[in-house]
């Protein structure tokens, strides 16, 4: 089978802890090499087994036996990227959020569209089956009318100076990097897009970062929908559907592969009873095969560049309701 050479932008963790391993077990794909402007790829590049090195982004671009390329670059440096790896005919899988405004990220889906690569936006949790079994689940009618979705994701940052998710610079604040995900979450099981949103926030004064977002979206079909995200409270990463008969709780539903395997869990509880499932999945592996398949075969991704743009325009509404304290219609 024909393997996609992918070339990594950067040495960010969670490209050596998942994304790169994902691409090295995956049925179509290779790691050619790895590129970094910290001077760590050599290093980097021998713990993974990966054959070549560059000491710049624009090398690894030059480079012409490379078929696409993942970038897990800081938030601010996405669109720069992007549109350069474009430029020279790189398909390109970019780490969330795509860009830091709506705008931005249509100039890049639409250049990528222009040299005809594709693009896609690394929502990796999407690619596990536990979402898709919730959807089903929805459908089946077992919970009735959905009233109500609930999405939280945070974790505690301990260390906040020279963190670039505490960099407003580098588009650091928890919406970008967590907030991203419940709204991604609420669109993608609805299947619809929020109308208005109202945000509250606390934000670092020192920093000029947003430390927790709360929100409450109305979605066009008439459901509720709140979600809220931080740097300052403990790990939570769940979403939960509240509909007018049960109620359905997914309690890993971002990232299961960290203390759990890859082991999502879906809880229903109906009429007094309650039962749990358990799927297992790998969702990076998956992403990168799924990406992979979609440059071979010529077809838009699963989740295509227009998507990307539509929850970058929840985000933008967001932070247009935390400055002005109203409500934001999208």
């Amino acid at each position: 089978m024909k393997a996609l050479q992918w070339g990594i932008m950067s040495t960010a963790q969670i490209g050596q802890t998942q994304v790169i391993p994902a691409i090295q077990s995956s049925s179509n794909g290779e790691v050619a090499a790895i590129a970094s402007s910290s001077g760590q790829a050599t290093e980097v590049a021998e713990a993974l087994s990966i054959p070549n090195v560059y000491e710049s982004y624009e090398e690894l671009l030059s480079d012409t036996t490379i078929d696409a390329v993942y970038i897990p670059l800081p938030n601010h440096l996405h669109k720069k990227w992007v549109i350069e790896a474009a430029k020279r005919g790189k398909h390109v899988l970019c780490e969330k959020p795509a860009a830091l405004t709506a705008d931005d990220t249509q100039e890049m889906v639409t250049i990528c569209q222009e040299q005809g690569v594709t693009f896609m936006e690394a929502f990796m949790y999407q690619f596990h089956s536990q979402h898709e079994r919730v959807r089903k689940i929805i459908a089946s009618g077992e919970i009735g009318e959905v009233k109500l979705i609930k999405g939280s994701f945070s974790f505690y940052l301990e260390d906040r100076s020279g963190n670039i998710r505490a960099d407003a610079k580098k588009g650091g604040g928890s919406l970008y990097d967590i907030g991203c995900y419940p709204i991604h979450a609420i669109r993608h099981i609805l299947s619809t897009e929020p109308s208005s949103v109202q945000a509250h926030g606390e934000i670092d004064t020192e920093r000029g970062i947003d430390l927790s977002v709360f929100a409450h979206m109305k979605m066009a079909n008439g459901v509720h929908a709140m979600f809220d995200c931080s740097f300052d409270m403990s790990n939570r990463n769940e979403y939960e559907v509240i509909g007018s008969k049960g109620v359905i709780h997914v309690p890993r539903a971002y990232r299961p592969d960290v203390v759990n395997d890859g082991e999502g869990m879906i809880i229903v509880e109906v009429g007094g009873h309650s039962r749990t499932e358990i799927v297992k999945d790998d969702q990076y592996k998956n992403q990168v095969e799924h990406f992979a398949n979609a440059v071979f075969e010529g077809q838009e991704p699963f989740y295509p560049g227009g998507q990307s743009v539509r929850n970058m325009k929840v985000i933008d509404a967001c932070y247009e309701s935390l400055k002005s304290g109203h409500r934001v219609m999208i």
